[in-house]
């Protein structure tokens, strides 16, 4: 890197204390200060609907703007989700109490459409600031975070359940608190995961960004500046020329992101790899190799680490193990009151469910919102086999080979980033000029946008297993299958578990808008429970939302109960101790 000289009265050169590296560092940090409290202050608007409400224009010149409000909402959801999934998996993963509530939870969370957050959340957000926009962009924050949140969860507690037993055991012999089990093995050793996990959330986020910009929900329409709205407005105008602009800003903003942002951070992430010998070519970035070289970024480092090792002390302090001779079995009987209350509360809510049934939708309804979800569980199955097939070689290739990790992936997150949903309407032209029928489209467009959980957290799996176990495979020429059966498929399983159970979660939650697909005056509906929460969601009709959302939860449960519970189970039993 080059530094800055000066001349002194002797004519000798004298090195100036600051690198161009550091002009550049804080330039950009005052660049971004900047650029969030121009777009914070959108946000502090006054909002008394209908009198006085955003509206969006459909001249291009706003798309920027657009698109950096809608980048702030995305962002602030991120850090949300990322304290959501490092609590609640450590909670999971750690007990096996609240395992048995907080993992089919999750299933039911994750099945819940962002529609159906929306339904609920937005009344209370918008009364929670009264007269602000404020509340309508939580509720838009809140939505976005639904559609990242459980991916990262899932991989934060498989990453938990599939640390070594040795680098457990290895803690417990040190005595290390529960806090600095947490920072120095179970974070680390999750980082890789949860940092492609992170990448795919937060592209998958765009899917539902016009949702949760131009939200229609009960009968009432609101909007906020984004670009997820802009394409909305475009939609229903059929005005292509806009909708082209919005795909090319799309296309630019998240490249922008991907450079600035998410390169980085994968590079960062190469040094937790669980190893003794490096990485042969470790993953590049040069906003990276700008941050390290600046002497800016290491005096920050210096200054927090005294703060730093403060909290260190305090919560190792706080959460020290007690004395083996302290330590006590929990009777059986809790196990068994346990058991008692939670059966309890499952009886409970079936009575309010059956009640709910009887006396607002009926038998009649049940049934046939159950043959709907079947039809859209028959999509979902083709979709995760598909994806199977064709993604998980991939997402190998690319993280065993580094320099094809490095061509590959800025394509890869381009395409699982960009919002398929906006390239629907011309899906929806092409199938009505090819007489394709939306019962087997849709099951394409649940793809484009559910199909990247797999192809992420293979490359995620595939990067976690050691250089040095890849080149004892190489070395002693084991190839073909039984290189995946000794050391791919027993490296990569558990991530493909949690890559399958997110990926058919995100269909479930992809049917709401990929059954209903409109361009102009022109709808085309699949037969499927997407399609049923879509209308009943716009008519505002509460009993048959709640009933379309319910049946859909359980179709998920069940599923993640008997196929991928027990995969995980199994993936833990037979590659991870």
């Amino acid at each position: 890197m080059l530094r800055t000289f000066a001349l002194g009265q002797s004519g000798t050169a004298r090195r100036l204390p600051f690198t161009l590296a550091d002009v550049a560092v804080i330039l950009g940090a005052l660049a971004v200060l900047a650029l969030i409290a121009k777009l914070g202050a959108g946000t502090l608007v006054s909002f008394t609907p209908p009198k006085n409400a955003p509206h969006v224009s459909l001249d291009p010149r706003n798309l920027p703007y657009y698109a950096g409000r809608s980048v702030l909402r995305m962002f602030v959801a991120l850090v949300w989700s990322i304290v959501f999934t490092l609590a609640y998996g450590y909670f999971a993963a750690k007990s096996r109490r609240a395992e048995r509530v907080l993992i089919p939870l999750l299933d039911i969370l994750q099945s819940v459409p962002v529609l159906g957050f929306l339904s609920i959340t937005v009344t209370a957000f918008i009364a929670l600031f009264p007269g602000s926009l404020l509340g309508l962009e939580f509720a838009s924050v809140f939505a976005i975070f639904t559609a990242q949140a459980w991916n990262m969860t899932f991989s934060f507690y498989q990453s938990l359940r599939a640390i070594p037993k040795e680098l457990e055991e290895a803690a417990e012999l040190y005595g290390l608190s529960a806090w600095e089990r947490f920072v120095k093995l179970e974070v680390p050793s999750s980082i890789i995961g949860l940092v492609w996990n992170g990448m795919m959330s937060f592209g998958g986020s765009w899917f539902f960004l016009a949702a949760s910009e131009a939200i229609s929900v009960l009968n009432q329409s609101y909007t906020l500046p984004g670009v997820g709205s802009y394409v909305a407005a475009a939609i229903a105008a059929m005005d292509m020329r806009a909708l082209g602009w919005a795909v090319l800003t799309i296309a630019v903003t998240i490249v922008i992101v991907d450079q600035l942002f998410w390169r980085p951070v994968v590079a960062w992430s190469d040094r937790f790899r669980m190893e003794q010998s490096a990485s042969a070519q470790a993953p590049r970035s040069w906003v990276f190799d700008l941050l390290q070289s600046s002497t800016v970024t290491g005096a920050a480092e210096t200054a927090w680490a005294p703060i730093g090792e403060a909290f260190n002390r305090l919560f190792s302090a706080l959460t020290r193990r007690r004395p083996a001779v302290e330590q006590r079995a929990k009777p059986a009987s809790g196990d068994r009151l346990f058991d008692i209350a939670m059966i309890g509360t499952v009886v409970v809510l079936a009575a309010l469910a059956a009640r709910f049934v009887l006396t607002t939708v009926g038998i009649r309804e049940v049934l046939l919102v159950t043959g709907l979800g079947l039809a859209t569980l028959c999509r979902v199955v083709v979709l995760v086999a598909f994806a199977t097939v064709v993604w998980v070689p991939l997402g190998v290739a690319i993280g065993f080979n580094p320099r094809l990790a490095r061509a590959l992936q800025p394509i890869v997150q381009f395409l699982a980033s960009f919002p398929a949903n906006f390239i629907f309407p011309f899906a929806t032209l092409a199938f009505i000029k090819l007489g394709i029928s939306i019962d087997i489209g849709s099951i394409l467009l649940m793809a484009l946008g559910s199909q990247w959980y797999i192809l992420f957290n293979t490359i995620a799996g595939a990067q976690s297993i050691p250089t040095e176990l890849r080149e004892m495979t190489a070395d002693l020429e084991v190839k073909g299958w039984l290189a995946w059966r000794r050391l791919i498929v027993p490296g990569v399983f558990a991530s493909w578990v949690t890559g399958a159970i997110t990926a058919s979660g995100g269909a479930w939650n992809a049917s709401i808008v990929s059954e209903v697909v409109t361009w102009g005056s022109t709808t085309l509906s699949a037969n499927g429970i997407g399609r049923y929460i879509a209308d009943a969601t716009a008519k505002g009709d509460w009993a048959r939302i709640t009933l379309g959302v319910s049946v859909m939860s359980i179709f998920v449960v069940i599923l993640n109960r008997l196929v991928w519970r027990r995969l995980y189970r199994y993936g833990e039993e037979r590659f991870s101790r």
